[in-house]
């Protein structure tokens, strides 16, 4: 559980020596991003070739942390690479498999009864291979790895898109997919294409009901879904320097929600306060040594319009309390325009659920505040008008916060206190009634709120924001609200103006916790064994996929043509589903079932050209692949946004799916798809998008030419006979075609040749 100060100091060695380099070859200042990345190159990338704009370069990660639903497939993965122990410091975090529901006792002790079986063998294969392993109810995996592994300059990957909530402590930390975090753990190297940078200057000081969440829901605003794509957005000025670290992490954890790649904050005094509260003042010792490698150089800060690809400049005493959604969190409101915007667009105005928690607003500091407003509530009479529930980040802030009372507070007005997990946020939620699906309005804390994520019901509309105006809302139960503004009605009649939240940055007397839920992995494993039952439902061992046969691929049919928003949570839905993560046969049975047909404008309905009838789409695909009929899906724009989850690309592989045409990808996604041994590929046209019919049937002409920056052409050969020839674009180089030739990027592993 300890951080390892020696395998930090070593990467501050290692930094001051590569950015003083990369400074000298650059000829210029640079930015902590840059500073981060040169640091961490692979050891057989010359930094002489490394250059802003370059194409995939290699890095070496310092960590990689994986949660419990994606770690399945990603340890499944590990053990068919045929290591015998990880290359890299490596934990698994118990948190997606909890259902919130009755609260954490309850909820708890089902989901350890119900998914004991995953449980014991995430356990098992961490004890084999030198694996750290989180317990289920120790805590969500990105406020474990702020309160234990991240530190200043240090570069992780995480199989979990929020994996970048480790920015908030300096760090470039980096969601992936399984099959990346499996190279890491394998001693490979981790390539990412270099970076835009987009640096947000921070003026002014964050005041009354207005908190970190505020700014990212403000530049959500900006950049919307796809605005940040192959971006690290860096935040700098006085205004970031002026907020807690846990403050940052929030800001960082809804980067990925503008589809960026990560984001970052440089070294300065709230992480030192941070890293001795949370026991590690080693750490502190040893980056104040290098204090001036882990910021941006102050002349890229003084001039950032020089050195960032786009730059955003926000006041934040001007700033106002937002309101992000519904049904996408780039759909910015501010406070005192919500009344207006919800009439206008016929929005319930009536609050059901107030949620407070996730990875992205669970801190001590969180807790702090939101209870701050409930206490007013309480000590005025005031009722609540809708239900609460709150999720503490880990079982260290749940102690803490339930020692100092803080929890006993949130009980007076009857909330419900689910276990240390996600929860709703990722629908892991029972709701009761969401079955009903009936059009109503909940608010949380959280970081999406695509449609059905938090319960399932498509006409629940979910709005974001931060836990003090969670709580407002909440105890109003309206969403027009402004509590900067308006009053609440006591039980007696009287009016009560809520005074801004107020809240501790940290415990004061220490944070504290009897058991966080820790397991080591043994000094060796070698003899420890992994089971999984051929007849397990929840698991199942991976049969590597068949390498390309070298010939074009022809006659493949389109399985379907996605309109509109295509996410993960679309491609492969959370919620239920969850139970089925560690087994590919049975959750490729929520393949695309979210995905809107753009012929029919129906979900899970789709032509099947061997008998003309509409089909669920994983049915259909499996009767293709049943007679060895390969299909192809094609999208729309930003196509795989949202969650890194790799499910999203392995059961297309898994069910026949040989490609993927879309206008653009989200950038984790494609990766994913490569991994996989799949194309991935972009319309050179987007007016092609529409020439895609129902009945076709689509050959590639030129694959057998496939190679770095050439296009593959495709002929689409529509039901009357008659033909179209596109160009799709894609963005493959020598080593990606590779794991397409291999079948994937596991089986060149696996083989040695990796």
């Amino acid at each position: 559980m300890a951080f390892d100060i020696e395998m930090i100091e070593k990467v501050y060695a290692n930094m001051a020596a590569r950015v003083d380099k990369a400074r000298e070859l650059v000829g210029r200042p640079l930015t902590l991003t840059e500073k981060i990345l040169y640091s961490h190159l692979w050891e057989k990338t010359p930094t002489e070739t490394f250059k802003r704009g370059a194409d995939y370069v290699d890095f070496a990660p310092d960590r990689v942390a994986c949660q419990d639903a994606t770690a399945q497939m990603a340890l499944l993965q590990f053990m068919h690479a045929g290591k015998k122990t990880v290359a890299v410091p490596t934990t698994v975090h118990c948190d997606h498999l909890i259902q919130a529901k009755e609260g954490a006792a309850t909820d708890l002790a089902f989901a350890n009864k119900q998914s004991k079986e995953v449980f014991d063998f995430l356990s098992s294969v961490s004890n084999k291979y030198g694996i750290g392993f989180w317990k289920p109810g120790s805590g969500i995996i990105h406020q474990i790895v702020l309160e234990n592994y991240a530190f200043p300059g240090g570069m992780m990957i995480g199989t979990d898109s929020h994996t970048v909530n480790a920015g908030g402590l300096g760090m470039l930390a980096i969601g992936v997919g399984g099959a990346d975090a499996v190279d890491v753990m394998s001693g490979m190297s981790w390539e990412l294409k270099f970076p835009k940078l987009i640096g947000v200057k921070l003026t002014g000081k964050l005041n009354g009901w207005t908190s970190p969440k505020d700014v990212i829901l403000k530049v959500a605003d900006i950049l919307t879904v796809k605005g940040g794509t192959g971006a690290v957005v860096e935040y700098f000025g006085e205004g970031a320097t002026s907020m807690s670290c846990t403050g940052k992490g929030t800001i960082c954890n809804m980067g990925a929600e503008i589809g960026a790649t990560t984001s970052t904050f440089g070294y300065d005094d709230s992480m030192r306060r941070y890293l001795a509260a949370t026991g590690r003042q080693d750490v502190v010792n040893a980056a104040d040594k290098v204090a001036d490698y882990l910021t941006g150089d102050a002349e890229v800060y003084a001039n950032p319009e020089n050195y960032f690809d786009q730059l955003i400049e926000i006041n934040l005493s001007e700033l106002e309390p937002h309101i992000n959604g519904p049904f996408t969190p780039d759909r910015g409101t501010p406070v005192s325009k919500m009344k207006q915007e919800a009439a206008q667009n016929g929005w319930p105005i009536k609050v059901e659920w107030g949620l407070i928690g996730s990875c992205t607003n669970s801190s001590y500091e969180d807790m702090s505040r939101a209870a701050s407003i409930v206490e007013q509530a309480v000590a005025h009479g005031i009722t609540p008008k809708a239900e609460f529930g709150i999720n503490p980040g880990s079982e260290q802030i749940r102690y803490t916060i339930e020692r100092d009372g803080i929890i006993a507070t949130f009980e007076k007005m009857g909330t419900k206190v689910f276990t240390n997990a996600c929860g709703p946020c990722i629908g892991q939620w029972d709701r009761a009634g969401a079955d009903k699906g009936e059009k109503n309005t909940i608010i949380h804390s959280f970081n999406r709120n695509f449609s059905k994520r938090a319960d399932g019901n498509p006409n629940t509309h979910a709005f974001v924001t931060s836990p003090e105006m969670v709580a407002a809302i909440a105890i109003s139960g309206r969403l027009d609200f402004n509590p900067l503004t308006d009053t609440l009605l006591s039980d007696t009649g009287m009016e009560i103006k809520l005074n801004p939240p107020k809240g501790d940055e940290l415990p004061t007397k220490g944070f504290d916790v009897k058991d966080a839920g820790f397991q080591a992995p043994a000094a060796d494993g070698s003899s420890v064994e992994v089971v999984v039952s051929p007849t397990s439902d929840r698991l199942q061992l991976l049969a590597p996929f068949a390498p390309w046969n070298g010939k074009n691929i022809e006659g493949a049919k389109l399985l379907i043509k996605a309109f509109g928003k295509c996410t993960t949570d679309h491609i492969s839905m959370a919620g239920p589903w969850l139970r089925f993560r560690g087994h590919l046969d049975n959750i490729s049975n929520n393949m695309l079932i979210g995905a809107v047909n753009a012929f029919n404008q129906a979900t899970n309905k789709v032509k099947n050209q061997l008998t003309g009838e509409y089909g669920e789409v994983p049915a259909v695909a499996r009767a293709y692949k049943a007679v060895g009929i390969p299909s192809i899906v094609v999208g729309d724009h930003n196509y795989g946004e949202g969650s890194s989850r790799e499910h999203a690309a392995m059961e297309p592989r898994f069910l026949g799916v040989v490609a993927v045409l879309v206008k653009s990808f989200a950038r984790i996604h494609e990766t994913n798809l490569k991994k996989q041994g799949m194309l991935g590929l972009t319309f050179a046209n987007e007016a092609d998008y529409e020439k895609i019919k129902e009945d076709d049937t689509i050959n590639f002409l030129d694959l057998t030419e496939f190679s770095p920056g050439k296009p593959l052409t495709l002929e689409l050969v529509h039901a009357d006979g008659t033909k179209d020839i596109i160009l799709a674009n894609h963005t493959y180089n020598e080593s990606q075609i590779g794991w397409f030739v291999a079948g994937s990027a596991l089986n060149l592993i696996a083989a040695g040749k990796a």
